[in-house]
């Protein structure tokens, strides 16, 4: 389990909200200070307008933007899978065998998580993206499966038995449905440009922005690219993003 990026001397306090002041970072020759904002553990079903009404909206500045982990909006959607509903079938025991573990996480290996990648993409499918990834290892290629399998596999999260939270353990969430439409709502809400995001140690991938947010997506991944959200129990969910001259 990762370690805990929430460190007591970052610890600050504003109007009811607590947040953790991440390490300042420059990119094309602008700091942007990230504010990592602490929330309750998110339930599923909860309503994300309402979430970031109450932990964005009271310390918010005008200039800031917001970024939205992928793993909170799936679990107001309700977008997940519990293990109890996964059977897995022969092809699954078989193919998780050969599957090499994902450096954002597990990956497809465990027998659950391959049937619910076969039940998103359907078997053939998944049946030619090991092929695909099997002669591709033999030329030192990885990440063949993934393309080829498609269906949002890669950001399958959950399923794993040393997560902090022990929901997690057995459930597995999927990737956020209408991911432009979830950022203009909170930019409506709140009137601030928005970016919603699957972080990890390892990489960065931008699922939706709302309408104002006018950076690159290449410019944001760089903005985040250390993951201020973290990778273990920090529940940290929403990064304020503040230039440094609007400090």
């Amino acid at each position: 389990m990762a370690e805990t990026r929430n460190k007591p001397e970052n610890r600050r306090e504003e109007n009811g909200v607590v947040y953790y002041q991440r390490s300042s970072i420059t990119h094309e020759g602008l700091t942007y200070q990230r504010l990592a904002v602490q929330t309750h553990f998110v339930e599923r079903g909860e309503s994300y307008v309402k979430l970031v009404e109450r932990y964005i909206a009271p310390i918010k500045r005008s200039g800031d933007m917001l970024s939205l982990s992928e793993k909170v909006i799936s679990m107001c959607q309700n977008n997940v899978v519990e293990r109890k509903d996964l059977t897995p079938g022969f092809w699954a025991k078989i193919l998780c065998r050969a599957a090499s573990s994902s450096q954002h996480g597990q990956g497809v290996n465990e027998a659950h998580t391959m049937q619910l990648a076969i039940n998103l993409a359907g078997l053939p499918r998944i049946l030619l993206a090991a092929f695909c990834s099997a002669v591709g290892k033999l030329f030192g290629k990885r990440g063949i499966f993934y393309k080829i399998a498609g269906h949002g596999i890669d950001g399958i999260d959950g399923l794993y038995k040393d997560s902090v939270f022990e929901v997690y353990h057995d459930m597995a969430l999927l990737n956020p449905r209408e991911p432009n439409k979830v950022c203009a709502e909170v930019e409506q809400a709140l009137n601030i440009p928005v970016m919603l995001v699957d972080a990890n140690d390892f990489s960065v991938t931008i699922f939706g922005k709302s309408p104002s947010m006018v950076l690159l997506d290449t410019d944001l991944q760089a903005i985040i690219k250390d993951n201020p959200a973290g990778q273990s129990g920090e529940l940290t969910p929403f990064i304020l993003i503040r230039p440094a001259e609007r400090l």
